[in-house]
């Protein structure tokens, strides 16, 4: 009769090991693994995170709108953002929703923005060489002959030249400034009520040159004025006028000035240097 071989000292050790990993296993068990994901995953998460870095430092627009008035014409503009942009006579301007910023740019004419306030999204205006910054305030931007104009009512902006030196200023209350030939010039005070008399009709001069007094008026008539002597820009005007009939101020001119007015077929208007008598 055979026996059973007596267990030696270590294969008990080695049976008693197993019986306890065994309880452990069934007391503690192991948490499922979690598979890894995939390198490509991994890789196309990192390029959407890059993706959208860069689109919000390039600052795409997303929406844009077009606006612009008649000669004779002023419109008032109530944006989504709460802002207001009032347009005066024969202007054209172009609005545009950017993802961290506010844009116009002024082709023509002249506006008034009251900008609505907010630090995430600042508002800009750009019209010739001239670009506005602003967050909330008050103020007027006007195409001229040779430039652009910027005029503060509310608040504080800063003012650049377009150059690739880019310089700048910051207007406070009742300042303006020129940027002529996208070059800035010096601010200075002004009559903030007459400078922006028009959006109520009405056109306020205090000596200014009659060059840009028929600057001003030649926004709300189509025929064209011609000064035919450029000597006579400089002569001074004054008073307060209805800028719905400039066609009445117009002719008060050769009695407060020394001009003569002539028109031609198409309405084209000639002032010239009144002829003295002999």
């Amino acid at each position: 009769m055979s026996q059973s071989p007596i267990p030696t000292p270590s294969s008990r050790e080695d049976e008693a090991l197993a019986r306890h990993r065994e309880e452990l296993r069934n007391r503690f068990p192991m948490p499922t693994p979690t598979p890894r994901k995939p390198r490509k995953a991994l890789g196309a998460t990192i390029l959407l995170v890059l993706l959208g870095a860069g689109l919000m430092w390039l600052d795409p627009a997303y929406q844009s709108e077009q606006f612009h008035t008649v000669i004779g014409e002023r419109r008032v503009v109530k944006l989504v953002d709460g802002s207001r942009m009032t347009l005066d006579s024969d202007s054209r301007a172009t609005v545009a929703w950017h993802l961290r910023s506010r844009r116009v740019e002024l082709q023509a004419g002249q506006a008034l923005f009251d900008v609505s306030k907010t630090l995430l999204r600042p508002f800009r205006v750009d019209a010739g060489g001239a670009q506005v910054n602003v967050l909330g305030t008050l103020f007027s931007v006007s195409h001229l002959e040779d430039g652009v104009r910027v005029t503060l009512v509310r608040g504080v902006i800063n003012v650049n030249d377009r150059t690739a030196a880019k310089h700048s200023v910051q207007l406070v209350l009742g300042q303006q400034v020129d940027v002529r030939q996208h070059l800035l010039q010096q601010p200075i005070a002004v009559d903030t009520d007459a400078a922006i008399a028009w959006k109520d009709s009405r056109l306020i001069f205090e000596r200014t040159s009659l060059a840009e007094a028929l600057a001003q008026i030649q926004r709300y008539r189509k025929p064209a004025i011609i000064l035919d002597d450029p000597s006579l820009g400089s002569l001074p005007i004054s008073g307060v006028f209805d800028n719905r009939n400039v066609e009445d101020l117009l002719k008060l001119l050769p009695s407060i000035l020394p001009v003569s007015l002539n028109s031609e077929f198409d309405g084209t208007l000639h002032v010239r240097r009144k002829a003295t008598k002999k």
